[in-house]
């Protein structure tokens, strides 16, 4: 088969356009190197959908940002994916400070954000107790949101997949050629995918996927961010998300609820870390420590449950790169998607299907395209609706994750989605088991034995997340346990 456009990256681009191509009657293959989808950028990173008045007004970050935050929301109600419109603060502590949110608050207006006010040191207590005495104001944007943005790219790939989309998992980019008129792509394992389109939404690999096809036009290097994640008993502290005043290095250091009822600290910034450097280190911990103070004393670190990195694109040119190749008219770049990338998401794939039916992509609508979706989340059901869900189906009465209360029968459901988990994280980002405070120590177990059980894989052979994280290593000689 020939495709009409082959997507290169699963992240929340990579999805979002997949979701948005399956809405017509094209050929289209969505290529991920890892064996799951977001497990990139889009896996670990702050969580928000940002209101919009951070980029400078005529940028693509600018231009995408306030009408992705939009397109967000609609899309999480129509997917039932967790968001809460939280609203954000960017808190000054001194006239310098002040000076910066006056430009936001005008970026932001520029920009088409709804709401924004400025606020006294006093009015931003009064709505969050907790932050210090020494913030002398801030700037509030009511429609910055939080949510979990793995399940975002999921549901959109699912959303996908359902509509006609093909996913290949596992399937790592060596090559793209050009023959007889079609992109070769080319995987390590030597598969080849052709197709009449490519689009690079290749993350912090863009550039490299770039110069498969001659185009040396940009570069991007890394910066890694570190965060905490406290347990639920801190979750409290804060309803809105708490930045400080952005600087060279980026937006700073955030204090934030989650939208899972955690609290998240960080990142801090480490320009130039590498592509794949997702370690955590006790010194630049101890640096998010550190700034967050000055946001607030009352997060009580002792209660961290996780410590966990990110790894963000640094463009060259400071800005989204998105438009077609100079190198081949075919090609099509959305690279170099930093922050606000996951917000904007939406309103770049909508922009980038355009660009890719004006060239001739075919454009007719499906007429039975499948919207919608509806996940059975049991904690947060009445007393009355899981006493339903049980006599329909006992499983959702076999707890499995304690910390979390995830139900045997929600695991079950994630491993008969669209697209199949078959690692033990896969089960965590679909349903939140592991999630808690012992963080999978008592349900892992029970997890690899449910995925065993209903996917017929070896215990042996299941994974905790990528490639090689076998769990097991095989039998006792005595017993037959497995080790």
């Amino acid at each position: 088969m020939t495709y009409d456009v082959a997507i290169i990256g699963a992240g929340a681009i990579g999805c979002a356009l997949a979701r948005e191509l399956s809405k017509r009657k094209c050929k289209t293959v969505l290529i991920e190197k890892e064996n799951d989808v977001a497990m990139g950028t889009t896996c670990a990173n702050s969580a928000i959908i940002h209101a919009g008045y951070d980029p400078k007004p005529g940028t693509l970050m600018a231009k995408h940002n306030a009408p992705g935050n939009r397109m967000a929301g609609e899309i999480c109600e129509e997917l039932d994916i967790p968001f809460r419109r939280c609203g954000s603060f960017v808190l000054a502590f001194d006239e310098n400070d002040m000076e910066t949110v006056g430009e936001l608050f005008e970026n932001g207006t520029e920009n088409g954000v709804p709401g924004m006010e400025i606020l006294s040191g006093e009015e931003v207590r009064k709505m969050e107790p907790n932050v210090s005495e020494k913030c002398v104001g801030a700037l509030f944007a009511p429609s910055a949101g939080i949510i979990s943005p793995w399940e975002f790219a999921l549901a959109m790939a699912e959303q996908a997949v359902q509509n006609g989309v093909e996913l290949r998992l596992s399937f790592e980019v060596d090559s793209i050629k050009k023959e007889d008129g079609n992109f070769v792509i080319r995987g390590k394992n030597r598969e080849k995918i052709e197709a009449k389109f490519v689009v690079n939404a290749a993350g912090v690999y863009c550039d490299f996927v770039a110069e498969m096809i001659g185009d040396k036009s940009f570069s991007v290097n890394s910066s890694k961010g570190q965060y905490y994640i406290l347990d639920k008993n801190q979750g409290g502290l804060f309803d809105h998300v708490m930045f400080q005043c952005p600087g060279p290095l980026g937006k700073g250091i955030l204090v934030s609820p989650t939208i899972h009822g955690n609290l998240m600290v960080g990142p801090d910034a480490n320009p130039g870390s590498g592509k794949d450097n997702t370690a955590t280190d006790r010194k630049g911990l101890e640096k998010v420590i550190a700034a967050s103070k000055k946001t607030t004393e009352a997060v009580d670190f002792r209660q961290c449950v996780k410590n966990f990195a990110g790894v963000r694109c640094e463009p060259s040119n400071h800005d989204f790169i998105i438009g077609f190749s100079k190198a081949d008219g075919n090609f099509l770049n959305l690279a170099g998607i930093k922050s606000p990338g996951l917000s904007s998401s939406p309103a770049i794939a909508a922009d980038a299907a355009k660009m890719l039916f004006d060239a001739g992509v075919p454009s007719e609508e499906k007429e039975n395209f499948i919207s919608g979706r509806k996940i059975l989340r049991f904690r947060e059901l009445s007393d009355e609706e899981k006493a339903e869900a049980i006599k329909k189906n006992p499983a959702y009465g076999r707890i499995i994750c304690r910390c979390e209360t995830i139900t045997e029968g929600e695991i079950i459901d994630a491993l008969h989605r669209p697209i199949v988990p078959k690692t033990v994280d896969g089960i965590k980002r679909r349903c939140g088991a592991g999630m808690g405070r012992c963080q999978g120590g008592f349900c892992g177990p029970r997890v690899l034995e449910i995925i065993s059980r209903e996917l017929g894989i070896e215990p042996e052979k299941i994974l905790l997340n990528s490639e090689g994280s076998y769990i097991l290593s095989g039998k006792t000689g005595k017993g037959g346990d497995i080790l």
